[in-house]
């Protein structure tokens, strides 16, 4: 069940992401938006494959996204890449990515947490 649940959380997320995107460009707020947005997204896929550390994966792709865009790769593949590479390096997008993984791992750790809890004694939360 968590896995579905995680499924939908990352497809409104794209959907939150797209519509930053889409509605409000340009600005440092809707750059700062997206970047924790993507973090948030590519955690919650890697907790679906990998539930424990997932927030190591999600920063490190966070991480090699970023530096990636150091080779000037992503700008010229253009679009629709540089919405999934971005296109060029800024070093907050490494704190924004961080706030990200960070919020996602906390929500999902407290949210287990909690299943867990209310799960009668012998079963797992998943």
């Amino acid at each position: 069940m968590r896995r579905v649940i995680l499924g939908v959380l990352a497809l409104v997320v794209i959907a939150t992401g797209l519509g930053v995107h889409v509605l409000a460009p340009g600005s440092f707020a809707t750059d700062a938006a997206g970047d924790v947005l993507y973090a948030v997204l590519i955690y919650l896929l890697a907790a679906i494959v990998v539930p424990r550390g997932a927030w190591a994966i999600a920063l490190a792709w966070c991480v090699g996204v970023e530096l990636f865009q150091l080779t000037g790769l992503p700008a010229q593949w253009g679009s629709p890449w540089t919405l999934v590479f971005g296109s060029g390096f800024a070093w907050t997008d490494l704190v924004f990515y961080s706030v990200g993984v960070a919020l996602a791992a906390g929500v999902d750790a407290a949210r287990f947490r909690r299943s867990r809890r209310a799960a009668p004694s012998g079963s797992v939360g998943e």
